[in-house]
């Protein structure tokens, strides 16, 4: 191998994430100058969750390690040891691996893992997806905290171009590049009704629902408890709407909103619960769907790109941008239904997706091109915030104003 080629290793532990990130890995792999690494670990490696890593390889890609952190316990404390656990994993995979720069995407607790097992390799970290603010979910201090660990840093909107400044990061290494998913949306041809029909066991009935609803782990509310006011919710809307349920993620309180799920799909014929739908279904999905409903970032990231309403339950994603298309309500069933009948009616024709209009993988490869030596990036310097930009003015450098402008 040619010493100019760089090996840039991605960590995915989540169909959602992978989704995210196909476009991307699809432009590192035909990048000459690199090599790419997959790291699959998480929900990907359990059959409770679908085994999806399948969806990964069924796509091309070769995995390069597969690192286990899952328990089977999904209790504060099983959450914590799977940190450590993850921890241990990543530690040996990129021993064996030696990647020049670990892709870290979102602020889920593996990817904590695989990032603080790079930052004592002396591995430089690229995050996607920091400066959001979820103020609903312990993912926030996740999310700051992977940004602190960071040295490149791929944001989706100016705000959070702000916020990772305000962190103290270089904004010479901020690049607001939007959202992956809008470019994954854009890459995936879609599937009709009949042909949605025919590769689920589900029919669509006159109007039709797709419901994803995960764990609120900093709510004084349980997860279990919001749910059950969603489903009463659901069920008052009546037999004749269709409700199509992705399983939520390996969270606190996770397995109880399965087993409160599985109980309410067993007891309305009008109901579907899949694992793991794969992106091109669900996207199809969204697509053929009245709403989505839930609280999962997707409702926020992607689904305003259809034009589709989203209701938008409680505070797991509170500080987010929003699109006018987002409805918000408490996580009451009253409230809920109010939100969902008012998605029925809603115009969403002028919707505009504040994450972007896509480019983002090419943008991404594109900064990592530009970067002549990684390592370099190790020894960060805090930047006060207001006085970075008057540097890179004096030095006639434009990045903060050309970061602005890329989304």
């Amino acid at each position: 191998m040619s010493a100019a080629v760089r090996k840039i290793c991605v960590v995915t532990g989540t169909r959602a994430e992978y989704g995210l990130l196909n476009p991307l890995l699809k432009e590192l792999e035909q990048a000459p100058e690199f090599q790419m690494q997959l790291i699959a670990t998480g929900m990907h490696l359990s059959p409770e969750f679908g085994l999806t890593y399948r969806e990964i390889e069924e796509d091309g890609f070769s995995i390069d390690k597969k690192v286990e952190t899952l328990l089977s316990s999904d209790t504060p404390a099983g959450i914590a040891k799977s940190v450590g656990l993850g921890v241990i994993g990543f530690a040996d995979a990129f021993s064996e691996l030696k990647p020049d720069l670990l892709v870290a995407t979102g602020d889920r607790y593996e990817m904590l893992a695989a990032v603080q097992a790079a930052l004592f390799a002396k591995i430089p970290i690229a995050h996607i997806g920091g400066g959001d603010t979820t103020e609903g979910a312990f993912d926030e201090a996740i999310r700051h905290s992977i940004t602190k660990m960071s040295q490149l840093h791929f944001v989706t909107n100016a705000e959070a171009d702000r916020r990772v400044r305000q962190l103290g990061e270089d904004p010479f290494h901020i690049y607001n590049v939007g959202s992956l998913g809008i470019d994954r949306i854009l890459s995936l041809p879609g599937m009709s009704r009949t042909e949605l029909e025919k590769s689920l066991p589900f029919r669509f009935l006159e109007r039709n629902l797709l419901i994803t609803f995960h764990p609120v782990t900093l709510d004084a509310e349980g997860s279990g408890e919001q749910f059950r006011e969603l489903a009463a919710a659901l069920h008052s809307l009546g037999p004749d709407v269709g409700l199509i349920f992705t399983k939520p993620n390996a969270d606190p309180q996770g397995r109880e909103i399965i087993r409160l799920l599985d109980g309410f799909a067993a007891c309305h014929p009008n109901a579907a619960v899949f694992p793991s739908l794969g992106q091109p279904r669900y996207f199809s999905l969204i697509a053929q769907a009245d709403a989505v409903v839930g609280n999962s970032s997707s409702g926020i990231y992607e689904v305003p790109s259809f034009h589709k309403p989203t209701v938008d339950i409680g505070d797991r994603q509170k500080g987010r941008l929003f699109a006018s298309s987002v409805i918000h309500c408490a996580a009451k069933r009253q409230e809920i239904e109010k939100a969902v009948r008012a998605a029925f009616t809603k115009d969403c024709s002028d919707a505009v997706n504040p994450y972007g209009m896509g480019g983002s993988a090419q943008k991404i490869v594109r900064a990592l091109r530009s970067v002549p030596d990684y390592r370099r990036l190790l020894k960060k310097h805090f930047y006060q915030a207001g006085c970075a930009e008057i540097r890179h003015g004096e030095s006639g450098l434009s990045r903060v104003g050309e970061n602005n402008g890329n989304s």
